[in-house]
């Protein structure tokens, strides 16, 4: 979440068909969460394979941001992405909008999908979702967790120990709100260093415009000052890979995070900014491909 700050500068009710790069057939419609919530919701892949890779967005995107893991991955398992509350193609809200209210419709999502036993691979605000999953239900539904250049967030106890990163995070706050569009462009091209094709940019960035920029600095809040997350890291107790870009400024957060999670693989990605699974799709998949198929061999 620091990183996005720094940087300035298909929807339908019902159930629709569409197709990835590959030809494989993807599933995609809205599923009640209660609340008066809906979430866009894509499927891909074997319903039956096992376990169920469940992939969490970052902060003011959704799950087209997944598009070339859910392509890859939809060729062995059962792949879901969704846009979160406030972002995408999903219901709006003014209020909820928290790690802790997402962490409860991604539990109502998995029991409305019949997902059991899933693997939760979060990215950035993602991670902040997973950590407060993790503080209310625990991990004994899990197989494993995959937490993607970010992390937990200490909540305002990070604000005494890093004052000057705090004051610099407010002042994103207002470029945001007054240029929305300028600043989600340019923070795009500033987490992805790597040439994307099918004007995935716009793509984001269009994404990005469709979560009120009231409400967007109001999640920011919430995921980064709104709770001190940390105390998850010793919940953990599932499989867990922490993949991190070795250009993260949080880098040294990251593997100390690492080595309070009892069983926890921690792997760095050169040559990728903040968004590694774009930068480096390749390594990215081989990274969470071994990582799953060491579940399979435990689990067998």
């Amino acid at each position: 979440m620091k990183f996005f700050l720094q940087l300035i500068v298909l929807a339908a009710a019902g159930v629709a068909y569409i197709r990835a790069d590959s030809g494989s057939e993807l599933q995609e419609r809205k599923v009640d969460v209660g609340e008066s919530v809906s979430l866009r919701v894509i499927e891909a892949g074997n319903r039956e394979a096992q376990p169920v890779l469940v992939f969490i967005p970052g902060w003011s995107t959704g799950a087209d941001i997944w598009r070339h893991q859910i392509d890859t991955f939809s060729k062995t398992y059962r792949v879901i992405a969704f846009d979160p509350r406030s972002e995408g193609e999903s219901t709006k809200t003014t209020s909820g909008n928290t790690p802790e209210n997402r962490a409860h419709d991604l539990h109502v999502l998995l029991e409305r999908l019949g997902v059991r036993h899933p693997v939760l691979i979060g990215w950035s605000q993602g991670v902040q979702d997973i950590a407060a999953y993790v503080e209310r239900y625990g991990t004994k539904d899990l197989a494993g967790i995959v937490l993607v250049d970010a992390t937990i967030s200490d909540g305002a106890d990070g604000m005494a120990a890093r004052p000057q990163e705090t004051a610099e995070q407010f002042k994103m706050f207002a470029i945001y709100q007054e240029h929305q569009r300028e600043y989600l462009a340019g923070m795009m091209h500033a987490i992805i260093n790597k040439p994307q094709s099918d004007g995935m940019i716009e793509l984001l960035v269009s994404t990005g415009m469709k979560t009120p920029p009231d409400v967007g600095v109001g999640m920011l809040v919430a995921d980064m000052f709104g709770a001190n997350r940390t105390p998850a890291l010793k919940k953990i107790d599932c499989p867990t890979l922490i993949i991190a870009s070795a250009k993260s400024d949080e880098l040294a957060r990251q593997q100390a995070a690492a080595n309070q999670i009892s069983h926890a693989r921690f792997e760095k990605v050169e040559d990728s900014a903040h968004a590694v699974f774009l930068d480096q799709p390749d390594r990215f998949s081989e990274l969470v491909t071994s990582f799953v198929a060491a579940l399979a061999t435990k689990q067998s």
